[in-house]
């Protein structure tokens, strides 16, 4: 079996020692290298193409997301992100999200000796997933903003309720997807509530960057924030699940502690099942881009309620696992290409 040949890129020699040790124990990977910043990188990466390569975001001479956007469109290699959760790092990797990173590990800020074992087992799943990610299709999809949407006559102003829902689910590829998708939207657009896979202390910068390029408003959810017509709410990353209730004529989310549903948490699942139960025929969901199946039991919850469901196509999805689920579970009516599914949402919930 070909082992999955990696490069370790991190200015710390301690970060990229225990990297490659307990990488090496994995009898699938093969550590073909190590770098202290992306000059050296380089010379690497044009020589031995690494299947994987983990890129510490913030080094001397050049920082992480400038080298990945220079090497993506030369040399496209699936490349998750190792980044501290400091102020400035949770923007900058957002924007290498954006760039074509198809993952993040979240690298303690202190006790790196002592913490970052313990996360090698996450690690070594998730090298192994992102050499199964077709990075070129990064590369393919056309990077400028969907047209906008004519509006359409479903509610009229941002302090009004909304009796219709739009939920979505993504992973792997969805960060691109929805920076793309989320603008085409019009500003009377019923609530949207979204899931998207990131790690916690990311979400935040990540509503922020969605929030300056929408015509909606884009936000980190809070417990018990009120969906309200012409704002779009974001699942905060890792600590608890988020779910869609409904108390009299509104809809609310809710944040709540809970095991990992479908290996994550959030869970698409657990948000796609509580709108399936609270909002039934007045939704609309959509299932995009990612690895696994989280959300594919959801959608279909959603479509037996009464609601409206659709996947991402093959053919513009970064990794076709979710979706895909999705349609051969029967959760989704039809396949839709990326830059159709705003236009595809709103005409179903309109109805």
């Amino acid at each position: 079996m070909k082992k999955i040949r990696v490069l370790i890129v991190d200015d710390s020699a301690l970060v990229r020692k225990i990297l490659k040790d307990g990488l090496s124990k994995d009898p699938q990977i093969e550590v073909i290298g190590t770098a202290r910043d992306p000059y050296q990188a380089r010379d690497i990466l044009v020589l031995e193409r690494p299947d994987v390569i983990t890129l510490d975001v913030e080094m001397p001479k050049m920082d992480g997301v400038t080298f990945l956007k220079k090497f993506m469109p030369v040399y496209p290699t699936p490349t998750i992100m190792v980044s501290s959760l400091t102020e400035s790092g949770k923007k900058i990797t957002i924007e290498a999200l954006e760039a074509g990173a198809v993952d993040i590990v979240t690298k303690p800020k202190t006790g790196v000796s002592d913490d970052l074992p313990r996360m090698l087992d996450e690690i070594r799943r998730k090298v192994k997933e992102a050499a199964r990610v077709d990075v070129k299709k990064f590369s393919r999809q056309k990077r400028s903003t969907l047209p906008k949407i004519n509006e359409l006559k479903i509610t009229s102003a941002l302090d009004e309720s909304t009796d219709k829902i739009i939920a979505i689910g993504a992973s792997t590829g969805g960060t691109e997807a929805l920076a793309r998708i989320l603008p085409a939207f019009p500003r009377t657009s019923p609530g949207i509530v979204i899931v998207q896979h990131m790690p916690e202390g990311f979400t935040k910068a990540f509503a922020q960057r969605l929030d300056s390029i929408s015509q909606m408003k884009v936000k980190e959810a809070e417990n018990n924030d009120r969906v309200l017509t012409g704002l779009c709410l974001i699942a905060p990353g890792g600590a608890n699940h988020m779910e869609l209730h409904r108390s009299g004529g509104q809809y609310r989310v809710v944040l709540r502690k809970g095991e990992k549903v479908s290996g994550h948490r959030p869970s698409v699942d657990i948000l796609f099942k509580s709108v399936a139960q609270h909002a039934g025929k007045n939704a609309a969901a959509a299932l995009l881009t990612g690895m696994g199946k989280d959300g594919a039991e959801g959608l279909l919850e959603i479509r037996k309620a009464g609601g409206r469901t659709i996947s991402q196509d093959e053919a513009t999805s970064v990794v076709w696992g979710m979706p895909r689920a999705g349609w051969e579970m029967g959760g989704a009516e039809k396949l839709v290409p990326l830059e159709e599914i705003p236009q595809t949402l709103l005409t179903m919930i309109s109805r």
